[in-house]
């Protein structure tokens, strides 16, 4: 069966693949174009835009429109849109502002597809601007009509000649897709590109953003085959869920390089809290890149040259850099550079040191930079260059030659070619100099070789591609499942919510450190014991029962940082002691509600709030006295005004933000993406074990940290967070070790904030309320749920009990089991972006022995730019016929309906008549294909 079917299912597949088609093709591959405030004033904006379409032929039909000429350039023109008498695909608008919005209610009632508004004089005019843009919205929403713009240069589409544009020029064809908000910017770059024989797949200037964003064209050149590389010039993020969303899918199989403007700009000014002190605004964006996969350059150059080198090298492994050059001083501008830049020196290896002690001079470096002296012939670098490659200890090589009596440039190069591409390693060359070391460097770059005249630009290029390695390593490394005791009741998201609540009602938006640890311990991180009193004697008590010493602390309904106003009292040995310190920080209180403004002015504004003389003033708590020798940590959430709640660890205490040794990463995070956070940070080498000194454990931080998240992603009334410190503690042989917070600080969202304001998450959160029971015609109960990262051990398993007929089924020809259970695949198959697919696995447990099985997967993909989607569903052999596939398709149904998907459909081989009485049952149209061996199945929601 297999043999007479699959190469017509192959053929059926490419052909459904090459149906699929999205709303942006008629923008970049119109047939029909229509330039509204088309001129013949030499020097306009509307003739350019003419001229440049007619005089580069992309294979379509151009259509003036000017209600004031009969021909415009020689070409008829009509008055309106609506005299043209084809349907047109593309408008390009270059009309004043105030008349765009009815110009697109033209199209919308013509039939247009698409347009780029070139107008100026919107957002960035102000008020009456936005308005204008929300007109123009209105519209186009009406007609489903796709906008680039306004603002904008327009679209270039150089492999068909596609030239929507008022550029002087057109790029070049080639692979790189470059998308700009700065028109100006784009201008600069096409002369740029012309010097430097830089080629594009598509050339955009997206403007003001209205509709179109980045998200869309991240998906649309993601999946156009002409585009290896993705290059964005940044302004602002705009939608920071659709990109981060369309990058992480993209960013896995084409590089995306990112220079985004205002680098410099000033931190978010401090919150409340230490985190939002911390986390400013580039250092939030960062972190949504490395999330996303995205690689972050600092100037245009380094912008093509890493799409260069990522098109033509595979990413490197590990840091690690291997540099043979012909001259000591170049060797160790490179070092340093690559130092810098991140990356590290390899360390040769003895096998390798005595294989160069065979082939090159005695004076060579013996260390790395490989000096193999001025004299090297081409022969000399080949031999070093072997041995280099075979070094275990290497993930990357830089060649540098410079000019020297010795020395062929062009000959050295022909000597390389044959190690143009090293698996998992990549190669870089250097040849430092001028007209002579030209044709070598020609022979390199047409061996997919990239050359740089100086080293110290090789290094940083090969620094980036590694940080690009570890960003997407990062993302798609398998995790650990978190593991609670589902008898613990830990969530106890009850507590929280009735604590939170209670404040809100109190018109409170500061929580007590009381309250604020409550929150901590209801989601298992281990807090403190804490003891509130609120009179000397009962401080007293608390401390006799805690056991001394202890610290007394500040109660407060109003002061977070205790510190400040001497509310912390430590290593208190005595109940003398107590009483003496709760009367001292009542004084400090007292003392400075009538010295400081600020302070009183609080105690007017908060009065309210307590029954005692001041909210300030409540009492304090007791604790006991740590004095392990551990870290402390800090670990946070504040709120970023694009992305939403974010978070931050690094080293704690009262100088945190002196010492500012943070990291910042996006909720949600699992146990593998709270470790790459935490290896941001200097103290995360520390954490690890020096100095004799054993390593923390770490396993338990990461679980800690993710509990952390789940805590800030399910609680959207607490606007800001920490525990600062979060003391950590190493094993020794008098105590275990472990991890406890010594303080909190919540703050909530103001009282006059609604649910649908609240701010939302730049990733969304695993989708719990997709999760539900459900029992087989056999018996056996099932957990039907969104799939996660950390199944793909199930997902190895699950595939291991599937028929060759079963992913014949599903995939329309048939995959080796061990081509299905690379992790590279099923990272694709797990690590999801929930808002642009929905997998659903049905997972048994054996009540006896605990283990966990995936039966059945079905999933619900998202079509690019659409509000249609296709879903795919295969059930385990041993588990088929028992209603779990039809469970599964009715749930998907579900999903869509929720998701607010308009259409779904699903390709089913003709022959898969179990799947097409599943459709049928469930209201679903079949239809036949262009293909006869595929039936259609499509359902409107």
């Amino acid at each position: 069966m297999q043999k007479s079917l699959k190469p017509t299912s192959d053929r059926a597949f490419d052909i459904l693949q090459a149906e699929k088609l999205n709303p942006l093709d008629a923008i970049f591959a119109p047939k029909t174009v229509a330039v509204i405030g088309a001129s013949e004033t030499p020097g306009s904006v509307g003739r350019t835009l003419l001229w440049n379409l007619i005089t580069n032929p992309f294979g379509g039909t151009v259509f003036p429109v000017n209600p004031k000429r009969h021909s415009v350039l020689g070409i008829k023109a009509y008055p309106k849109i609506a005299d043209i008498p084809e349907t047109v695909d593309l408008a390009v608008i270059a009309t004043p502002a105030p008349t765009v919005p009815g110009i697109i209610a033209e199209c919308v009632n013509a039939g247009v597809k698409s347009a780029i508004v070139i107008s100026a004089g919107f957002k960035e005019a102000g008020a009456a601007g936005i308005a204008l843009e929300q007109q123009i919205l209105t519209q186009a929403r009406r007609g489903n009509i796709r906008i680039i713009g306004p603002n904008c240069l327009g679209v270039m589409s150089p492999l068909s000649g596609l030239n929507a544009t008022f550029a002087s020029a057109m790029a070049r064809p080639g692979n790189v897709g470059f998308i700009s908000q700065s028109g100006a910017l784009c201008t600069a770059i096409l002369d740029w590109s012309f010097q430097e024989n830089v080629g594009f797949s598509a050339f955009v200037s997206i403007g003001s953003m209205l509709d179109v964003g980045w998200g869309d064209l991240i998906y649309y050149l993601g999946d156009d085959p002409h585009t290896k590389s993705i290059v964005i010039y940044m302004e602002s993020i705009g939608d920071a869920r659709s990109f981060i969303s369309a990058a992480r899918e993209v960013a896995l199989t084409k590089p995306i390089i990112v220079i985004k403007a205002g680098r410099t700009e000033a931190a978010a000014k401090a919150a409340a809290s230490h985190t939002g002190a911390l986390a400013g605004s580039d250092a939030v964006l960062d972190a949504a890149f490395r999330r996303c996969g995205v690689l972050r350059v600092n100037s245009i150059s380094d912008l093509f040259d890493v799409a260069e080198v990522l098109a033509k090298q595979p990413r490197p492994k590990g840091p690690r850099l291997t540099i043979l050059t012909n001259a000591g001083g170049p060797g160790v501008l490179a070092t340093d550079a690559l130092i810098e830049a991140g990356g590290e020196l390899a360390t040769i290896s003895p096998d390798a040191i005595a294989a160069f002690d065979k082939i090159l001079p005695t004076h060579w470096s013996h260390n790395n930079p490989i000096d193999i002296l001025g004299d090297a012939d081409p022969q000399r670098y080949t031999q070093a260059l072997e041995i280099a490659v075979q070094d275990p200890n290497s993930d990357g090589l830089l060649v540098i030659l410079t000019p020297q009596a010795m020395t062929d440039p062009t000959q050295t190069a022909e000597q390389l070619k044959p190690y143009a591409q090293i698996p998992g390693k990549p190669i870089l060359a250097s040849w430092m100099g001028g007209a002579e070391v030209t044709a070598g460097e020609t022979i390199l770059n047409r061996q997919s070789i990239p050359t740089y005249r100086y080293p110290d630009t090789a290094t940083r290029i090969f620094s980036y591609m590694w940080q690009s390695s570890y960003n997407l390593r990062g993302i798609y490394e398998t995790p650990v499942l978190p593991a609670v005791d589902p008898q613990s009741g830990i969530p106890d998201r009850n507590l929280v919510t009735n604590i939170i609540a209670s404040a809100r009602q109190d018109g409170r938006t500061i929580l007590t450190e009381f309250e604020s640890k409550q929150i901590l311990a209801a989601y298992g991180i281990p807090v403190v014991e804490t003891c509130v009193a609120t009179t000397e004697d009962e401080a007293v008590k608390c401390a006799d029962s805690i056991g001394y010493p202890v610290v007394v602390k500040l109660y407060s309904h109003v002061i977070t940082h205790k510190t400040d106003v001497g509310g912390v009292q430590l290593n208190l040995r005595n109940a003398e002691a107590v009483r003496q310190a709760y009367r001292t920080i009542k004084f400090s209180i007292e003392e400075k509600i009538a010295k400081d403004p600020h302070y009183s002015a609080l105690k007017t504004q908060h009065s309210a709030l307590s029954t005692q003389n001041s909210a300030l003033f409540l009492g304090v708590t007791v604790q006991p006295m740590v004095k392990t020798d551990g870290y402390e940590l800090i670990i946070g959430s504040s709120l970023d005004p694009q992305f939403g709640p974010v978070l931050l660890f690094g080293a704690g205490g009262q100088l945190v933000e002196v010492f500012q040794d943070s990291a910042i990463a996006l909720p949600p995070l699992n146990t593998t993406l709270a470790r790459r956070m935490m290896e941001h940070t200097k103290i995360y080498k520390a954490l690890k074990g020096v100095r004799g000194r054993q390593s923390i454990d770490m396993a338990a931080l990461e679980q800690l940290m993710v509990a952390f998240s789940q805590l800030v992603v399910e609680q959207p009334w607490i606007k800001e967070i920490d525990i600062n410190p979060l003391l950590a503690i190493p094993p020794t042989a008098v105590h275990s070790g472990g991890l406890i917070a010594l303080d909190g600080r919540v703050l909530l969202h103001p009282p006059d904030i609604t649910e649908e304001q609240l701010p939302k998450l730049a990733i969304r959160p695993y989708p719990t309320q997709y999760i539900d029971n459900w029992t087989m015609k056999n018996g056996m109960s099932v957990t039907i749920r969104p799939i996660r990262p950390e199944d793909e051990p199930l997902m190895v398993q699950f595939h291991q009990t599937l028929s060759e007929e079963s992913v014949y089924f599903r995939y329309f020809h048939l995959i080796k089991l061990s081509q299905r259970i690379t992790h590279e695949r099923l990272t694709r198959i797990c690590f999801i972006d929930y808002d642009r697919e929905m997998a659903l696995v049905a997972e048994h447990q054996d009540p006896e022995t605990g283990m966990r099985q995936i039966l059945a997967v079905g999933r619900l993909s998202k079509l690019h730019g659409t509000d249609a989607a296709e879903f795919a569903m295969i059930v385990s052999d041993r588990y088929q016929c028992q209603g779990l596939g039809t469970e599964l398709v009715r749930r998907l149904l579900q999903v869509g309906r929720q998701e607010h998907i308009g259409r779904i459909t699903a390709n089913i081989l003709s022959d898969n008549y179990g799947m097409q009485r599943v459709c049928e049952k469930l209201g679903f149209h079949l239809q036949p294909t262009s293909d006869s061996t595929v039936m259609q199945a499509e359902i409107a929601l």
